[in-house]
């Protein structure tokens, strides 16, 4: 009996793992709380059976793993950011690579990317979805399901030969010479010369992330810093988050600067406050996080003291969730 269950948890999890490596599904929000620990699993590196003594988690159909843990493995280099809970890896192909707790864009190298599921942070590791990590370090995964063992495959670079060009390798690895162009930031009217090494491992998501510019980032962080300077860094987050679902709703101005210096919600915008604020590390980070999309007020395009603002107008909003002094409405 125990034998028997055992083996149906086995095969819940192939299936779940076999959405996850088969098909790219919209984007997930994952927290710790809800990630499931992804038992009776081995990983191969390169053929060889690796110890991993952190546990990996299964949520809404991917696998994730720890970045800094599986990074070594590829011979790369990490290093954690703990003011903004950030891994940076350095990989052996010289490629930059920055995942963020909660943070659904990933900085690699001069670009940025959507991720179709959020890195967590979990007993103090940075935890992502194995495929994109792992495509990131120039890998292919291959799931077994019967044995239960998962094979990360190390791809080394293709070197172009007079007889082994663009065209050969494009029909190896199942890309198109534009994708190994673009990934490997060369023009597409650049002459190739022998000798000359490509990456081959294209990201199975490589959609770029929606650009910001300094200016606008900067004047998010000052708005958050002199309106929730003295908050929690959740409570920063929500206080950028409501500027960026104004940007987005239709019933307010469509750019951050005009939703900040319209009507009478940001008061520092019209005092001299908001020209003399200068943000912190935290609400630094609360401005970038919520301009790569991490939302924890989602919809909510007002937010208020509720001690201090009273009246039918604050009580008729639909609050969301209070965080700190704050709360958040629609």
């Amino acid at each position: 009996m125990i034998r028997d269950v055992k083996r149906i948890r086995g095969l819940i999890i192939t299936m779940i793992l076999g959405l996850f490596l088969l098909c790219i599904g919209p984007m997930s929000s994952v927290h710790a709380g809800n990630a499931a620990a992804a038992e009776d699993w081995t990983i191969k590196f390169n053929g060889k059976i690796v110890k991993i003594t952190d546990p990996l988690y299964v949520s809404e159909g991917r696998l994730f793993v720890p970045a800094a843990r599986i990074a070594d493995m590829f011979g790369a280099k990490s290093s954690w950011d703990n003011v903004n809970e950030e891994v940076t890896i350095h990989t052996e192909l010289k490629d930059k690579v920055v995942l963020g707790n909660g943070v659904p864009v990933v900085y690699f190298n001069e670009a940025r990317y959507k991720l179709d599921a959020v890195p967590f942070l979990k007993d103090n590791r940075l935890y992502a979805p194995l495929r994109q990590l792992s495509e990131m370090l120039h890998a292919n995964v291959v799931l077994n399901a019967e044995s239960n063992v998962i094979e990360l495959i190390k791809v080394q670079p293709a070197v172009i030969t007079e007889e082994y060009g663009l065209d050969e390798i494009s029909k190896e690895f199942g890309s198109t010479k534009s994708e190994l162009l673009k990934w490997n930031g060369l023009d597409s009217k650049a002459k190739i010369k022998p000798g000359t090494k490509l990456k081959v491992i294209i990201p199975s998501n490589d959609q770029i992330a929606k650009p910001f510019t300094d200016a606008d980032y900067m004047l998010l962080a000052k708005i958050t810093m002199v309106e929730a300077g003295n908050e929690s860094y959740e409570g920063q987050l929500g206080l950028a988050n409501v500027i960026l679902n104004r940007v987005k709703d239709e019933r307010f101005p469509d750019t951050i600067r005009d939703v900040i210096y319209s009507g009478k919600q940001f008061p520092p915008a019209h005092n001299g406050l908001l020209d003399k604020s200068k943000p912190n590390a935290s609400s630094l980070r609360a401005a970038k996080d919520a301009l790569n999309g991490k939302n924890n007020v989602e919809n909510a395009v007002y937010f208020f003291n509720p001690d201090i603002s009273k009246g039918s107008f604050w009580s008729s909003l639909d609050v969301i969730v209070t965080i700190d002094n704050h709360s958040f409405a629609k």
